[in-house]
């Protein structure tokens, strides 16, 4: 499957759990590192670790290969590494302090209703 029909699907799930503010950016031109970044956001730490858990079920039903995952205990930002796709769930505090749309502004904003 090709990567920007994966970065639906884990929109897709992101939006089944209610997550906030999704961004897809396009990173091929500007990294070597995947394709695409997701970043969204939920209330509070169990929210953010239902949407970690949706995408996985989403992304695993897909036939996506899961390389790596990071801070699901805590719930404050977690880490899901699809090779290709990059997602970051934050909390919205965490989100606004990391601001990894600033760090990665070079990259294309994908509107998700686009992908």
């Amino acid at each position: 499957m090709l990567p920007r029909e994966l970065a639906k699907i884990a929109v897709e799930a992101l939006q089944d759990k209610k997550a906030g503010d999704i961004r897809v950016i396009n990173i091929s031109n500007v990294s070597s590192m995947g394709d695409y970044f997701i970043i969204a956001d939920g209330t509070n730490s169990n929210q953010v670790q239902a949407m970690c858990d949706n995408v996985e079920e989403f992304m695993h039903r897909a036939g996506a290969k899961l390389k790596n995952r990071e801070g699901y205990s805590n719930g404050g930002w977690i880490l899901l590494d699809y090779y290709d796709i990059i997602i970051h769930i934050f909390r919205e505090e965490d989100r606004s302090f990391y601001d990894l749309e600033h760090i990665w502004r070079d990259g294309e904003i994908i509107p998700v209703g686009e992908l």
